[in-house]
């Protein structure tokens, strides 16, 4: 099983930038990739920004533009750049395995906590 461990979250005001880094040890299958979920309170969690087999990216529709997911896979480091942070971007970031194209969720990170002020 890979183990996740999350980094970079903190406290900002609106307009500025984060970034956040996943840093995963152990072997991963091929079809497993690796994306950023977050959860705000009182809200159901959601994705923010995945990775695709190909090494393609997407990103959700209310963070496009501001931020930017990226692999290193050399360090096999996973890390989302939020930039222009808005106050309902605050939540808990978390960092998750998964099987390409599914919700079967393999790992998860122990989530590190964003929060913006206005």
């Amino acid at each position: 099983q890979v183990h996740l461990a999350e980094s970079g979250g903190g406290s900002v005001q609106a307009g500025g930038s984060l970034r956040l880094s996943c840093v995963a040890s152990g072997a991963t299958p091929s079809d497993v990739v690796m994306g950023w979920f977050r959860k705000a309170p009182g809200k159901t969690r959601e994705g923010a920004a995945g990775t695709d087999r190909d090494g393609s990216t997407a990103v959700a529709d209310d963070v496009m533009g501001r931020f930017t997911i990226s692999k290193d896979n050399d360090k096999n480091t996973l890390y989302l750049q939020m930039d222009n942070l808005k106050p309902e971007d605050t939540a808990v970031y978390y960092c998750a395995t998964y099987i390409c194209g599914t919700t079967q969720f393999k790992s998860w990170g122990q989530g590190t906590q964003v929060t913006v002020s206005s």
